[in-house]
């Protein structure tokens, strides 16, 4: 098999925002699957994943301040993000699509959908609460300097981003009805930020859940059982 194409593309809106859409080689009667990434994730870390779900289509992007996406001085609350989903769904006309997201995108993927639960069909949130968090002042230079830095991740956020996240970013909890199915993966291991209390909200929240938890993983389950967390996410897809 070829290898699949994958473009790349760049909205120019008030804040420019890069995506990445494997419409070309896809089939277009399956419903798409929009991708949310983590705090300092771009939406190259997720080409495979795009791999993996063909022929279903697949779309990610690289949340402000991101990989190939523009970073403003301002403007990284979660109503900011949400802005960053609602232009690419848009730019790339979709209408009817699943939505996957991880860790802090789990956060801006709930603020869409609770604006815009027409356009979602399935959703799937990876071991991160239903909550958008005030990571505080403080939170900054410990996260640049001892996990953006070493770990070479400079490319993928900015540091005013980061700045922008640490300055700006407010309490809320998630607390609307969403008459959804939903997949919550979680981790099981140290480093999970998902609590048996967090689950018990998500049940409060959707129509209907699904638990799949990763009993060899903590956090970073794509790292540490990627075949069964691709797994995962097809079946549920498939369903």
């Amino acid at each position: 098999m070829n290898p699949l194409k994958i473009h790349s593309k760049i909205i120019q809106a008030k804040v420019n925002i890069h995506y990445l859409d494997s419409k070309e080689d896809a089939n277009l009667s399956l419903v798409p699957l929009l991708v949310c990434p983590g705090l300092s994730e771009t939406a190259e870390e997720y080409e495979e994943l795009l791999q993996e779900i063909w022929p279903r289509r697949g779309i990610v992007l690289s949340f402000r301040g991101r990989g190939l996406s523009e970073s403003p001085i301002v403007g990284y609350d979660l109503v900011d993000h949400i802005e960053d989903i609602i232009n690419v769904v848009q730019h790339a006309g979709l209408t009817h699509f699943h939505i996957y997201a991880y860790s802090r995108g789990v956060s801006y993927a709930l603020g869409y959908i609770m604006n815009y639960p027409d356009y979602i069909h399935k959703v799937i949130l990876q071991d991160y609460p239903p909550e958008h968090k005030d990571m505080g002042y403080n939170w900054v230079d410990d996260y640049y300097n001892n996990y953006i830095i070493p770990f070479k991740r400079t490319r993928n956020i900015t540091r005013e981003a980061v700045n922008g996240i640490g300055t700006e970013s407010t309490s809320f909890k998630f607390t609307n009805y969403i008459d959804k199915e939903a997949l919550i993966i979680r981790g099981t291991q140290e480093g999970t930020l998902i609590e048996p209390s967090h689950m018990e909200h998500y049940r409060t929240i959707f129509n209907h859940i699904d638990e799949v938890q990763f009993i060899h993983s903590g956090h970073d389950i794509r790292n540490s059982e990627k075949l069964k967390l691709y797994e995962t996410i097809r079946r549920f897809l498939d369903i």
